[in-house]
């Protein structure tokens, strides 16, 4: 299968009337935030995106999509690739007053001043939230799983009472 480049900006009023369906793919070295917030990543971003309309008559982008990166373990100090899957819906919006009217099924995208959406910065904002807040290797992966303590802790000495030194002065 050939990679094809997905375009940046995007008509979804035009692209829901043809029920276009584009699967490609984007280049990260476009995604500034998206290579700052990772150790590295792979060079494209694979996207499969839906323009159409709901039987209520709006427009929907739906979209599903996949790339690898490496970030760092907070246990153990290791990079480790982690793979990031987005699956999403939007609908495109001129206001604010519009996006509030919307079902609780879509999330609101709002148009650029050409009535376009920047497909690209949408869907690295989709994988810039689905990277883990806390990012860990699993348990049995980890160089150094210090942050679990499994069992009995360890009995410690009884510590001598520093007020002791008060009682005997009353």
């Amino acid at each position: 299968m050939q990679n094809l480049k997905l375009p940046i900006t995007i008509d979804p009023y035009r692209s829901a009337q043809r029920s276009l369906e584009c699967e490609g793919i984007f280049e990260t070295s476009g995604m500034n935030r998206l290579l700052a917030a990772c150790e590295s990543s792979s060079e494209h971003v694979h996207v499969k995106v839906e323009f159409g309309v709901d039987e209520l008559g709006l427009v929907f982008i739906s979209a599903k999509g996949s790339a690898t990166v490496v970030l760092t373990c907070q246990r153990c100090t290791e990079a480790f690739e982690h793979k990031l899957l987005i699956d999403f819906v939007f609908s495109p919006v001129k206001d604010e007053e519009a996006a509030e009217n919307l079902p609780s099924y879509y999330d609101a995208i709002e148009l650029d001043e050409n009535g376009e959406v920047n497909l690209r910065d949408l869907v690295e904002e989709e994988l810039l939230l689905v990277i883990p807040l806390i990012p860990r290797h699993e348990l049995k992966d980890c160089q150094s799983p210090s942050d679990s303590v499994w069992g009995q802790l360890p009995v410690e000495h009884e510590k001598p009472n520093p007020f002791d030194v008060l009682k005997k002065l009353k």
